[in-house]
């Protein structure tokens, strides 16, 4: 939560103005008014100042004079100003340039404005980073992270909607900001992450959200980042009825055959619905009467109009080819969340400009006629292809992203390739990519800080930056740490 000095201006000025207001003769009374008393030492001595003030309006305003106060008094509040904060000595790690080895980076402002080898350090206060990897903030997409808090507790579970078509959903709202799993988050070096809907078909649209902030309101950085589709699966179970689990359950070649042309039937309903409100809501503005706004389809029409992208979850080789046909049949810009079977159809992602947002890396074959390295090999073969790749998804453990990087560089991709499948690559996806993802002048200082390299399992995340502001790295896993690491010994 920052605050800044002109916020407490602002706070005091409008509480001055309303104490100013105050009679030390009898108050006039008005139906809808409180009377409040101030026993304050700047009224008449010996008397009582009596201000006229409306109660819900009063009490806001000293509520936020008391917030004002108490982050300005407290060590963790973050204030802007002009100092600028030099960091220096460490392997800058640039990802859209070269890494420079050692290099410095100044801030100014929750901005980089300067970057490269030994910059002058005028006014400026100095991190010595000597010996340390310098990163980008990692982006973390396609996460359940604040929407969970532990899988088998139900009551902690906001991942879902109930229906199959919830366009309107925002899955920003329900980020949970005193999770335990975010502090757990930023000391894997995640600072931004997408938490995503889940369930039915149209599961509602995400954003993109930072690992900083009191409120979910201050910690959203994009709202809405892409609506998420997932794709009705095409596979067939060709198990015979009497050996299925649930024989009750058991349905035919051509029933489960019928049963998907039915829900591609409704997909391809449902957005030409979408469309046609589209068309009312335009005609309405060349003078025709407007019709009824409905909260579902009012969601839709950014995507209709081709102004944000889809987001289709799809794993399956068949689903993949019948998503990216069916986004090119009806010009919609999609990126491809999940993507198992991707590498099957790098070329064909790679034509239609089809970024993925791979999520297999560590993953066992989905087939015994593949090689046990299949998902390994995948995002090279992806990156080969000309695909844009990032690595995402989990909940729970989305600290341990970069190892499923660090897994696909064992497996031939180029460690640089790596490192920007987790910062710039992801930044592009999400359309941020102006101000995130990358080491460069004019662009946001979320940067952290590695005792060694990022995709090295033994490495620590020593220090985070979100906007210019030092992070607090401590966490239940740190706490607990220290806890148990300085027990009594028997």
């Amino acid at each position: 939560m920052r605050f800044t000095i002109d916020d407490l201006r602002l706070t005091i000025g409008r509480a001055w103005r309303l104490l100013g207001n105050c009679r030390n003769d009898r108050p006039v009374r008005a139906p809808g008014l409180q009377i409040l008393r101030f026993p304050w030492t700047f009224c008449r001595p010996g008397a009582l100042c009596q201000a006229e003030v409306r109660p819900r309006r009063f009490l806001k305003l000293v509520n936020r004079l008391l917030v004002t106060l108490l982050c300005l008094g407290c060590p963790n509040a973050k204030l802007f100003s002009a100092e600028a904060v030099l960091l220096r000595g460490a392997t800058v790690h640039t990802v859209s340039g070269e890494t420079l080895s050692p290099g410095d980076v100044l801030i100014r402002d929750g901005k980089i404005t300067a970057v490269g080898k030994s910059l002058p350090t005028t006014e400026a206060q100095v991190v010595e980073l000597a010996g340390q990897q310098l990163y980008p903030g990692l982006i973390a997409l396609d996460t359940a992270l604040g929407l969970i808090e532990i899988d088998q507790v139900r009551a902690t579970d906001d991942t879902r909607e109930v229906g199959d078509y919830s366009p309107d959903v925002q899955s920003w709202i329900a980020v949970n900001p005193d999770s335990e799993l975010l502090p757990v988050a930023r000391g894997g070096g995640i600072a931004y992450f997408e938490p995503v809907p889940r369930g039915g078909i149209v599961s509602g649209q995400s954003a993109l959200v930072r690992l900083d902030g009191w409120t979910t309101e201050q910690m959203t950085m994009k709202k809405p980042l892409a609506l998420h589709l997932v794709w009705p699966s095409q596979q067939l179970d060709t198990t015979p009825k009497e050996n299925f689990s649930d024989p009750s359950k058991w349905k035919s070649l051509d029933e489960q055959d019928q049963e998907r042309r039915k829900k591609l039937r409704e997909l391809a309903e449902f957005f030409d619905e979408a469309r046609a409100y589209a068309k009312a809501k335009d005609a309405a503005t060349n003078g025709v009467p407007p019709s009824e706004n409905i909260p579902a389809w009012e969601a839709m029409l950014p995507y209709v109009h081709g102004e944000r992208p889809l987001t289709v979850h799809a794993d399956e080789l068949r689903q993949i080819k019948s998503a990216v046909a069916w986004a090119v049949t009806n010009h919609f810009q999609i990126i491809l969340a999940g993507g198992r079977d991707a590498w099957l159809a790098a070329e064909l992602l790679a034509t239609n400009h089809i970024p993925v947002i791979y999520e297999h890396a560590q993953a066992t074959p989905a087939r015994d006629t593949d090689s046990y390295a299949a998902q390994f090999r995948a995002p090279e073969i992806l990156r080969a292809a000309g695909v844009t790749v990032a690595f995402g998804g989990g909940s729970t453990l989305v600290k341990n992203l970069p190892y499923a990087a660090a897994q696909a560089v064992a497996f031939g991709l180029p460690a640089e390739a790596a490192i920007r499948g987790l910062t710039l690559n992801p930044a592009q996806i999400a359309g941020v990519a102006d101000r995130l993802g990358s080491i460069e002048v004019g662009k946001e200082a979320t940067l952290i800080v590695t005792d060694g390299n990022l995709l090295d399992i033994r490495s620590h995340v020593t220090r985070l930056w979100i906007v210019g502001q030092p992070i607090n790295l401590d966490s239940r896993h740190t706490r607990l740490y220290e806890k148990y690491r300085n027990r009594p010994h028997p």
